[in-house]
């Protein structure tokens, strides 16, 4: 199944210029806005108060987090517990004075009287089941975690390459890579989009998603450099990129399609994974297409980098 021809000869690597310039921009546009305007941390990331309620009769997610609204309680995480009863609410306190007690901690008592109050006017058979606080240094603490995690995912990613592919492989797809997350997180950033754990989990798999493409042009890379004696490493590496177009093209199509039913039909709390998880889609794409392989060509791949070192390979020689 192919969108566009096998053999069709699209000049990508001839607007490498523009597209590494373009590239570039949006790394340090998307530094920039992490830096001054950051990210729109959630509740797992600042920390608030978690509570746990329970129905008398069975209760629709999108019924408890309306009474929540139209009660002034906005922004609120609201979770099935795995029955249709019981629901677990998180959110961030209100900013009045009887929120916090004479130690300068929240005042649990108060703010569950609040939920449950507002919760009851459309159903009185809410009641409070329990309800704890979740400071901000463990919200640090998952921020930290998460940014290790990313780093430990990209240097595994090089450490792979370098070992199937070759040195200069492993650079160009960890330059891509960071370029991918740091754009992903810019838009975040951008739109003000909440930062959860799901985000978080869905950043990581875009980073997964993105190298997935890389490896396919670079395998046809490695390929076409071994079967071509006289080719130039521009016409091969372009040629790579229109052999492996319709396939880029139609896996991130139907990924794409995929985060789109997730959004409109998994409810809200899978909203920030669909949604980034789409961006990161877009993003990783795009690099796969214009940004790998001028960085490839920039670090002088050729032939002689991806021969096997047997010389004497009657299979080798019968190759045009």
């Amino acid at each position: 199944m192919e969108i566009f021809n096998h053999d069709s000869n699209i000049h990508f690597l001839g607007m490498r210029k523009y597209t590494i310039a373009i590239a570039i921009f949006l790394m340090v546009a998307s530094i920039g806005l992490i830096a001054f305007k950051g990210l729109n941390y959630g509740l797992d990331f600042t920390g608030g108060v978690s509570m746990v309620v329970d129905y008398g009769q069975s209760v629709e997610i999108s019924e408890v987090r309306g009474a929540l609204e139209k009660g002034g309680i906005h922004n609120a995480m609201v979770q099935s517990l795995g029955g249709t009863r019981e629901v677990s609410i998180r959110l961030q306190p209100k900013d009045d004075p009887g929120a916090v007690d004479t130690s300068g901690k929240f005042n649990l008592d108060r703010i569950a009287a609040d939920v449950i109050k507002v919760l009851q006017v459309a159903r009185p058979d809410a009641k409070l089941k329990s309800r704890d606080y979740v400071s901000a240094q463990v919200g640090q603490e998952l921020r930290s975690d998460g940014t290790v995690a990313a780093v430990f995912v990209i240097l595994g990613i090089m450490f792979y390459l370098w070992i199937r592919f070759e040195r200069r492989f492993a650079i160009a797809a960890v330059a891509t890579e960071i370029h991918d997350t740091l754009v992903t997180l810019g838009i975040l950033a951008l739109v003000q989009r909440e930062f959860d754990m799901t985000v978080l989990a869905s950043v990581l798999a875009v980073i997964g998603y993105s190298i997935n493409d890389k490896v396919v042009v670079f395998d046809r890379i490695r390929e076409l450099f071994r079967l071509a004696r006289k080719a130039e490493p521009e016409e091969i590496l372009n040629r790579s990129i229109n052999n492996t177009l319709s396939r880029t093209i139609i896996t991130s199509l139907f990924t794409g399609i995929t985060m789109g039913a997730l959004y409109f039909y998994g409810g809200t709390a899978v909203h920030g994974f669909a949604v980034t998880m789409l961006i990161g889609i877009v993003v990783g794409t795009l690099s796969s297409i214009f940004v790998a392989s001028p960085i490839l060509l920039w670090l002088g791949v050729s032939k002689k980098d991806l021969m096997p070192v047997t010389k004497e390979n009657p299979e080798l020689a019968r190759r045009p």
